[in-house]
C-alpha cells in the first residue's frame, strides 16, 4: 500500500510523513512529493522514503508522482488565487494514477462559511465528490501557529492585532492535523466522510492576550480594529496584497463564527486531546 503526500516540502506535509513513519509505515510505501525536491533529500537518504517532483502547475508531473499509490493526501495549496486550479488538476491526476483513496486538506466549515478563504475550499471539494474517486475530507481549523508565531511581536508591541470581535477560534497545532491525516491514510472506514478538525477549547483573541499576558507577566491586550484598518496593518508587516486581504477577511469570519467548532473529531482521530492554547505559549515561550 503506497500513500503519497503532495506538498512534503511544506511543513504539514512534512509532518504527516514523519507520523506515517512512526506509525510504522515502511519508508518505501509512502511517496513525499513537492516541486523542489532538493528540500526532501533527507527523507530519502535517511530515511528511505520515495520522493518524485509534484508541480501543481504541470499535469504530467502530478500523475507521475501519484502513480502506484492506493492513496493520495492533496494538502491543500497556499497561492490564494491559484488554488481551485492546482486542487482540480491534482484530483484528475490522482484519479488517472489510479488512486484509490484521496484525502483532502480543505477548511473549517467549508460548506457554510463565508470567507473568501473558504471558496475554493467548498469548489474543491464538491469536484472532489463528483470525481468518482472514495474520498476524505479533513477541514482544518486554524493553527495555533498562526498566533504563536507572532508572539515575539505581541510582546514587543504589547498587543494582539484583529478584527474578529469576540468570536472565538478553535485552533489546534499543526502537529495535531498532521497526525488526524496520518490516522485516516492508515486506517480504513473513512470514504465519504467530512471531519470538522478543530481544539477542545475554543478562545477569542482577547483571551489569546490574556494567556500571553499570564503566562509572561507582561501587559499584552487584544486591539479589534476595523477590518481594513487590519488589512492595512497586514500590508505595513510586509505580507503581500492578496494574503493579506484574505486574513484580515477571515477575521471577518472568526467573529461569525466560521472558525468554530465543537466536533470531537480530531481528538477521536490523534486518541488524545489537541494541543491546547496554553500549551502552545508555553511552546512558544521555551517555557
Amino acid at each position: 500500500m503506497s500513500i503519497a503526500v503532495t506538498g512534503a516540502t511544506g511543513r504539514l506535509g512534512r509532518l504527516v510523513v514523519e507520523d506515517l513513519l512512526r506509525r510504522g509505515v515502511a519508508p518505501h510505501h509512502i511517496i513525499a512529493t513537492g516541486r523542489d525536491t532538493d528540500r526532501l533529500t533527507d527523507l530519502a537518504e535517511q530515511q528511505g522514503v520515495e520522493v518524485r517532483r509534484a508541480d501543481f502547475g504541470d499535469f504530467g508531473s502530478l500523475a507521475a508522482a501519484f502513480k502506484g499509490a492506493r492513496k493520495v493526501l492533496l494538502v491543500s495549496t497556499t497561492t490564494v488565487g491559484e488554488r481551485l486550479a492546482n486542487h482540480t488538476r491534482a484530483i484528475d491526476a490522482a484519479k488517472e494514477a489510479g488512486a484509490e483513496l484521496i484525502v483532502y486538506t480543505s477548511t473549517l466549515n467549508a460548506s457554510t462559511a463565508d470567507m473568501l478563504l473558504a471558496e475554493a475550499h467548498a469548489k474543491t471539494e464538491r469536484y472532489l465528490r463528483d470525481s468518482g474517486v472514495p474520498f476524505v475530507v479533513l477541514r482544518n481549523g486554524w493553527y495555533l501557529e498562526n498566533y504563536t508565531s507572532q508572539v515575539p511581536l505581541y510582546l514587543e508591541t504589547g498587543v494582539v492585532p484583529g478584527s474578529a470581535g469576540s468570536g472565538r477560534v478553535s485552533a489546534a497545532s499543526r502537529r495535531d492535523y498532521a497526525q488526524a491525516a496520518a490516522a485516516v491514510l492508515t486506517s480504513e472506514g473513512h470514504a465519504g466522510h467530512v471531519y470538522e478538525l478543530g481544539g477542545d477549547t475554543a478562545f477569542t483573541l482577547a483571551e489569546l492576550a490574556a494567556a500571553l499576558s499570564g503566562a509572561t507577566g507582561q501587559d499584552v491586550v487584544y486591539s479589534d480594529l476595523p477590518a481594513e484598518q487590519y488589512r492595512g496593518a497586514l500590508l505595513d508587516a510586509g505580507l503581500p496584497t492578496e494574503l493579506a486581504g484574505v486574513l484580515a477577511d477571515s477575521d471577518l469570519g472568526l467573529e461569525r463564527g466560521e472558525l468554530f467548532t465543537d466536533s470531537p473529531d480530531l481528538r477521536r482521530l490523534i486518541d488524545r486531546p489537541p494541543t491546547s492554547l496554553t500549551e502552545a505559549l508555553a511552546g512558544a515561550l521555551g517555557s
